[in-house]
């Protein structure tokens, strides 16, 4: 993962001398383009000519000497990025801006190389400096992502090594504008962890690699980690992390991370789908697109790179992350359609299809979870149903549970994150859809609102602890295309639960 130097200064633009200078332009009612006061005599010819108009997502990149009069500008670059006109947008559009408007400077640097950066924040009408160092960090940093761990760069040209150094140059907040910054740092180095872990191959990442990597945040940031091995599994019950890993030769791994506040207080509980490869076992996937299953552990992902920027802030509220994690494969002693299996808990399971195998390991998550935490809330993220594809694309992420108020908080954290939900219905007409005649249920419900009878078989394991579950199988990847979402993974999820925590206050469930 990248490492970037993020620094907010009161240095004055006309002495940055590195590679690119950027600065925010507004349109105004009138459509009349406005910056910082320096760059003013530049932008009345642009408003002459209409050739740069401040629209978002516009921008125009200018080489020294910039005939400016007022101001002698070092820089090697001048970038004008346009917002738009912002003074109509709420809070969370203007968030989204300016992501996206970070990410279109990555764009920029990555093109020309540009490793020194600049964004000044003397002048952006309506928009408060440490909100918008913010998200132009979150931004900027995402869009500057990169996986290239295995490739050999032969290409002539000097791979581009990514953005090294970013000053935000602003003449007041400078304490407050950090603070900003910090969170956002924060938040999109969580994303990339998220993001990295995804692009490793199936034989890169492993149950053993989520479990080193608990293990090593929590020595980092005091988290309380336990891995609970196959042995202890079969001893303990959890039947439905042990099935699904039966024709595999990796041993699964169960991951707990636990972090506690120093006072009592709510506990929120995660679970991540850490399902490494997922082949379909015995009903096996056709192989046209197989390879895209190493991203079957991306709820996983999100959950365990959260709770690093969670232990890192250190919330008044108490977060419990727990990943059940194994590959799903067709060896000798695969899982196979008609057993069944006794999930924690004892309630029995009768197995259609070996593909619909991530609400198994779910369902012990969640019953261990719930039981040995008594948590406040129940959140679970899954790569779970091809099915949410076919109803809401790539563009959200479907949501469900039971409990408005639960449901209600993570869509606006989703909202504020650029990360939208949808939510759909549950009910005892979807339950019917799994009932079994030979267990308590079975685990597909047929061809017909397979998200929800894939929500209906979770729920089954929650009782009545405000629960919510999000089937990330269209946002994981192919996300929406934004500038700084890359292609592949998105890292989706990892953000919304971040705020989601940020926002909560203890104690509000009971109102």
């Amino acid at each position: 993962m990248r490492s970037t130097k993020v620094v907010v200064s009161k240095k004055d633009v006309e002495n940055y001398s590195g590679d690119l200078l950027v600065c925010l332009i507004l349109a105004d009612e009138d459509n009349f383009i406005q910056g910082v006061d320096f760059i003013q005599p530049m932008l009345e010819i642009f408003n002459k000519k209409e050739e740069f108009t401040g629209k978002k997502g516009e921008f125009v990149l200018l080489y020294p000497p910039f005939n400016n009069k007022a101001v002698k500008l070092k820089c090697k670059r001048l970038l004008l990025v346009g917002l738009g006109k912002t003074h109509d947008m709420d809070s969370d559009q203007l968030r989204e801006l300016l992501r996206g408007s970070g990410g279109l400077i990555a764009q920029q640097c990555k093109k020309s190389h540009a490793e020194d950066v600049c964004v000044d924040l003397h002048k952006i009408n309506g928009i408060k400096q440490p909100f918008a160092a913010e998200y132009l960090t979150e931004g900027i940093l995402l869009g500057d992502y990169d996986f290239s761990k295995y490739k050999k760069d032969t290409d002539d040209k000097k791979a581009y090594p990514g953005l090294k150094k970013l000053l935000f140059s602003s003449p007041t907040q400078l304490s407050p504008i950090r603070r900003s910054v910090k969170r956002a740092v924060n938040c999109a180095d969580s994303t990339s962890v998220a993001r990295d872990m995804a692009n490793e191959p199936g034989n890169g990442w492993t149950p053993t690699h989520f479990a080193r990597y608990a293990k090593q945040i929590a020595k980092a940031n005091k988290l309380k980690c336990k891995v609970i091995n196959k042995a202890e599994m079969i001893r303990l019950g959890l039947g439905g992390v042990v099935a699904v890993n039966q024709g595999s030769s990796e041993p699964p791994k169960f991951i707990i991370l636990e972090y506690k506040p120093e006072k009592k207080a709510d506990t929120i509980l995660l679970v991540g789908k850490g399902l490494t490869f997922d082949s379909g076992g015995i009903s096996l996937k056709p192989p046209a697109g197989m390879m895209d299953m190493k991203y079957d552990m991306c709820g996983g992902a999100a959950v365990i790179s959260s709770m690093e920027t969670i232990a890192k802030e250190r919330p008044e509220t108490g977060v419990v992350a727990i990943i059940p994690s194994t590959d799903n494969l067709s060896g000798s002693n695969a899982l196979k359609p008609g057993d069944v299996i006794t999930h924690y808990g004892g309630i029995t399971s009768e197995i259609e299809n070996t593909d619909a195998e991530g609400r198994l390991i779910l369902a012990d998550a969640l019953t261990y979870g719930i039981e040995k935490y008594r948590p406040t809330c129940v959140i679970d993220l899954a790569t779970l149903t091809g099915a949410v594809i076919i109803a809401l694309g790539h563009h959200y992420t479907g949501i469900l549970g039971n409990n408005d108020h639960l449901i209600k908080r993570l869509t606006e954290a989703g909202s504020a994150c650029g990360e939208p939900l949808w939510r759909l219905p549950l009910g005892e007409e979807y339950t019917k859809q799994i009932k079994s005649e030979v267990a308590d249920i079975k685990n597909t419900g047929g061809k017909a609102a397979g998200t929800i009878t894939a929500a209906a078989y979770l729920q089954k394991f929650v009782g009545d602890v405000p629960w919510a579950h999000l089937d990330i199988a269209g946002t994981a990847w192919d996300f929406t295309e934004k500038t700084y979402i890359p292609k592949g993974p998105s890292g989706t999820g990892t953000r919304t639960l971040i705020e989601f925590v940020r926002r909560w206050k203890n104690g509000q469930m009971k109102g």
